[in-house]
């Protein structure tokens, strides 16, 4: 069987653990199971995982202050479960870095076809669209998923990357948040559209310093990019 990535799974729940395990491994995961926060950081240094999944309400560290600590060592993918419902938590999970949420109870092969997607997305771009964005003071290297900031590196996450690529690769053009969750997380988010809006106020955070503001909302519809009317480079390089 083909290897697909190693995962590094979190919850308290035996049967959470051993449902992923079993789903992920027959899919051709390598899965490592934890069910205690504190012992997160330890296993994560000593598996170095693709991809992690991390339950909010943990023994130990919680989930959140997990993911905040795991984004300042490595931009590795992530994914939340969430109590169903718990609408605050998913958004607070976002805006502390994680690439995706789901919800409990949730479908095992929901979860496999949601960690194979931000796998996809976190791998470098073929070498046949190594493109180069320039605008005045942006510069996102698709060919080494790097987003820099008046010439310095920004840290993105590996979804934050896909949504601004996406939009720059498209000057102009408004997109629906339907639309932006169909191309860049690739499936239906059953009408969460707040994940969009998340991933956007996180993206003009780490933009703010340029003194143009490149994603702009248009109301009632979406968003779109829009490079500075003059002055500087745009396009592909």
């Amino acid at each position: 069987m083909l290897f697909l990535g190693k995962v590094l799974v979190v919850d308290d729940d035996q049967n959470v653990l051993e449902l992923v395990k079993l789903y992920g491994e027959r899919e051709g995961f390598e899965v490592v199971a934890v069910d205690d926060g504190d012992l997160v950081l330890a296993a994560f240094d000593r598996e170095n995982p693709d991809v992690v999944i991390l339950d909010i309400m943990l023994p130990g560290q919680d989930g959140l202050s997990l993911c905040r600590r795991l984004r300042a060592v490595r931009m590795i993918p992530i994914i939340m479960l969430t109590a169903k419902g718990e609408e605050a938590d998913r958004v607070l999970g976002l805006e502390m870095g994680a690439d995706d949420y789901v919800a409990k109870p949730f479908s095992p092969r929901e979860l496999v076809a949601r960690i194979k997607a931000v796998l996809r997305r976190s791998q470098a771009a073929d070498p046949a669209t190594n493109w180069q964005l320039k605008y005045p003071g942006l510069e996102i290297r698709a060919d080494i998923r790097k987003v820099l900031v008046d010439a310095a590196e920004s840290e993105v996450t590996p979804r934050e990357f896909d949504l601004l690529y996406h939009l720059a690769q498209n000057p102009q053009r408004v997109f629906t948040r339907e639309e932006l969750l169909g191309a860049v997380w690739g499936y239906d988010y059953f009408g969460d559209q707040r994940t969009v809006d998340v991933h956007i106020r996180r993206l003009r955070t780490k933009l703010a310093s340029l003194p143009h503001e490149y994603l702009q909302t248009v109301w009632g519809v979406g968003y779109k990019f829009t490079p500075p009317v003059k002055g500087g480079e745009s396009g592909f390089a």
